[in-house]
C-alpha cells in the first residue's frame, strides 16, 4: 500500500534564540524546560501548554508514527507562535528563527514533511519568507485562520493565497486566538466550541468572500479539524445563500456546496459517525488523515477512525490513507 500520510501534527523546538534581542519587542512565549523530555510553554509568566520531548526529539516522533501505522507526516508550527499580533518586521524575524529550527528538527528525513509560517500580516514579507523556506526544504506552510479582524477574504491574505498557488506551495489552515470569557474558559470550551467555529467562519470567508472564485484552482488547501463545523451547518449555509442572497452572497457566484472540491480537510473527528458525515458532505476525495499529534486532543493512533471505519470501500480507504494526502502536498 502507499505511504500513510498524516497532514496534521505539530512541532516546538526544545530552545530558540532570546526573541526580544533577536526579534525587538517584549513579551514573547519562552519555554520553561523541566526536564529533558518535559517543558512548558510559557507567555509571560503564564502556564499555556505543558509538553514533551515529543514535540522535538524527532526520533520519538518516529517511534510514535511507527507504532501508529503512519510512514510520513506534516511538521508544522505551533499556532502560539505564529506572532499575528506583533510589527511585520518582528513576525518576521520570529518566522526565520522558527521555520529553521524546525529544519533542524526534522532534518531531512523524508518521513518528515516540514510546513513554515510566515508573517501573514504582511503579504510582501509572508511571500518572502514562504520562498525562502521552501529554498531551504519546506514543502509547504500553514498559516492560522485570521490576522486580528482580518479574515481568508481579506486582501493581504488573498495575495499570499495567489503567491502560494504561482510557487506550488499546499497551504495548511489552523483556527487559533479563540475568543475567549467567562463563557468559554471552563472546560476547555475555547477548544471544543471556539476553534470549530473559528474553522466554519473561515472557511465561510474564503467561499462568500469570493476567493475562490479569484484564486486559481491549482492552489492546494487544507483546513484543520474536519473543517470545524463548517460540514454540518452546509445545508444551513446554501439554504441562506439561495433565501438570503440580498445579504448572504458576498462575492461567492455559487452556493457554498458547490466549492468543496476546492480545498481538504483533515479527518480530526473522532468518531465514525462524524467520519461519514464529513465523506459524505465533502467528497471521499477532499478528506485527508490528520492527528493534531502530539497534543492531547489529537487522535492517537492516528488515523485509527479512518482505518476502522465500517462504511469506507478499500478504496476509499487508500484514498483517505495516502492518495488524497499525496495529492494536496504534491499537486
Amino acid at each position: 500500500m502507499p505511504d500513510v500520510i498524516d497532514v496534521h501534527t505539530h512541532v516546538v523546538p526544545k530552545g530558540w534564540p532570546d526573541l526580544a534581542a533577536e526579534c525587538g519587542g517584549s513579551g514573547w512565549p519562552w519555554l520553561r524546560v523541566s526536564s529533558e523530555r518535559e517543558a512548558i510553554i510559557m507567555i509571560r509568566d503564564t502556564e499555556f501548554r505543558r509538553i514533551d520531548s515529543s514535540c522535538w526529539d524527532p526520533a520519538v516522533r518516529l517511534a510514535d508514527m511507527d507504532a501508529d501505522g503512519i510512514d510520513r507526516q506534516v511538521v508544522s508550527p505551533t499556532p502560539v507562535f505564529f506572532g499575528y499580533d506583533r510589527t511585520p518586521a518582528q513576525a518576521a524575524g520570529l518566522a526565520r528563527i522558527f521555520n529553521d529550527l524546525t529544519l533542524d528538527i526534522t532534518g531531512g528525513d523524508p518521513r518528515l514533511i516540514p510546513f513554515c509560517q510566515v508573517p501573514l500580516q504582511d503579504p510582501a514579507a509572508a511571500c518572502a519568507e514562504l520562498d525562502r523556506s521552501m529554498a531551504a526544504g519546506h514543502v509547504g506552510v500553514e498559516i492560522g485562520n485570521h490576522v486580528g479582524d482580518q479574515d481568508l477574504d481579506s486582501a493581504g491574505v488573498v495575495e499570499f493565497l495567489q503567491h502560494c498557488a504561482s510557487v506550488g506551495a499546499p497551504v495548511f489552515v489552523h483556527p487559533w486566538d479563540m475568543p475567549e470569557g467567562p463563557r468559554l474558559d471552563r472546560w476547555m470550551a475555547r477548544w471544543l466550541t471556539g476553534m470549530p467555529a473559528e474553522t466554519h467562519l473561515s472557511a465561510l470567508a474564503l467561499i462568500l468572500g469570493g476567493v475562490l472564485d479569484q484564486v486559481p484552482a491549482t492552489l492546494r488547501l487544507c483546513f484543520a479539524h474536519g473543517g470545524g463545523s463548517f460540514p454540518y451547518w452546509l445545508g444551513r449555509a446554501d439554504n441562506a445563500w439561495t433565501h438570503r442572497g440580498d445579504v448572504v452572497r458576498g462575492r461567492s457566484t455559487r452556493p457554498p456546496s458547490a466549492y468543496v472540491d476546492r480545498f481538504y480537510v483533515d479527518s480530526v473527528v473522532f468518531s465514525e459517525p462524524s467520519l461519514r458525515l464529513l465523506v459524505d458532505t465533502m467528497g471521499e476525495d477532499r478528506v485527508v488523515v490528520g492527528s493534531d499529534y502530539p497534543y492531547p486532543l489529537g487522535e492517537r493512533p492516528a488515523g485509527n477512525v479512518v482505518r476502522t471505519a465500517s462504511f469506507l470501500t478499500e478504496p476509499q480507504r487508500a484514498k483517505l490513507l495516502s492518495a488524497n494526502a499525496f495529492r494536496f502536498l504534491f499537486g
